[in-house]
């Protein structure tokens, strides 16, 4: 009796940057969709693009260079559409994809409460300087001088940027913690008041907030919001957390702001230079990188790796809206979530 030729794969993906939690909730997915998935460990850049040739869709991450150098050669090997699994699209080149009629599509919208309650872990542990207590501990230090922290409760908190994130970072900080939350977004939004915030103007946020905490996305005008201008406006000892994008902060400015004392606190988990440091393990490597080396020597300062959407409920959702996203666009299906401003571009003749 003759076998059944196995079907033909929806579409073929090539997916960059990839790791072992990648493949776990991405290929299953794939796999129930119909798509045949290739997993590539390198970052994806001009020189790695090729690696895509005769894959209809590419699927990348945050550190991924999406350039026209990378998109031309993505082209050529045959792609039709980016398929990234994340939410900002900063570092695509979108007018050259249009032009050489590439559809890109992105993850808007994932478990918010993934990244508000890094947030808040990072606002917790800078204030109980609980990553200096535990270091103590382990070295049998139970002395508590150098790690007196303050109530939350009471305390004005402001959030710049109130989409789902900011949201839940409001009404953890509000209901939460009992702080006074302060917001500030051009489109504000009721269901923040709802949650008793106040919007303000940026600058009237920066001076009154004890806790300055940015959940905007990466554009021309929120490019480093955090300047040296903005550091001078912040309350004296006043924590500043980012977790949203790296190039929100311009980091020599706030270095500055933590050396004058400015800046009391930082807590990071994005970082403007991130690509090609982020993601990888280098303990045994010299860091090259001296702006974000001196960052590490503050004791007030926390940085974690590019983890806050880094939760099982988060993964899951970002694998399902991305194979969604990519069979959408190969069926030349409606409701795929392109990248705002853009939707599917003409075919190139």
């Amino acid at each position: 009796m003759a076998s059944t030729p196995p079907a033909e794969p929806v579409a073929r993906v090539a997916v960059f940057s990839s790791r072992p939690y990648d493949r776990a909730a991405l290929g299953p997915a794939a796999e129930a969709g119909g798509l045949a998935a290739t997993f590539l460990e390198p970052r994806l850049t001009p020189l790695t693009a090729g690696l895509a040739d005769g894959h209809e869709a590419v699927c990348a991450f945050v550190n991924d260079d999406l350039g026209a150098g990378t998109l031309r050669r993505l082209v050529a090997g045959g792609a039709r559409q980016v398929a990234l699994r994340s939410a900002g699209y900063n570092h695509v080149d979108l007018e050259a994809a249009a032009d050489l009629g590439l559809s890109v599509t992105h993850v808007p919208r994932y478990s918010p409460h993934a990244v508000a309650e890094h947030t808040a872990g990072l606002i917790l542990a800078l204030d109980r300087r609980i990553h200096r207590a535990y270091a103590r501990v382990r070295e049998g230090n139970f002395a508590l001088t150098g790690l007196l922290g303050f109530d939350l409760h009471g305390r004005t908190a402001g959030v710049v940027g109130t989409g789902a994130i900011g949201e839940a970072v409001a009404r953890i900080l509000g209901a939460g913690f009992g702080c006074r939350v302060l917001a500030h977004d051009p489109a504000p939004r009721d269901e923040v008041r709802a949650l008793g915030a106040e919007y303000v103007e940026l600058p009237d946020l920066l001076e009154r907030s004890d806790i300055v905490t940015l959940h905007c996305p990466l554009t021309p005008e929120t490019l480093h919001v955090i300047d040296a201008a903005a550091v001078a406006r912040m309350r004296e000892g006043a924590m500043l957390i980012n977790t949203s994008r790296g190039g929100l902060v311009d980091t020599r400015a706030v270095i500055e702001g933590l050396k004058s004392g400015r800046i009391g606190h930082l807590g990071i988990d994005v970082y403007e230079e991130e690509a090609g440091l982020f993601f990888e393990d280098r303990s045994d490597l010299v860091i090259a990188d001296d702006v974000f080396s001196r960052l590490l020597t503050f004791p007030n300062v926390i940085v974690t790796g590019h983890q806050g959407f880094f939760t099982r409920e988060a993964l899951a959702e970002i694998a399902a809206t991305t194979v969604d996203n990519i069979l959408r666009v190969a069926r030349g299906e409606p409701g795929a979530r392109h990248v705002p401003g853009r939707r599917e571009p003409p075919r190139p003749r």
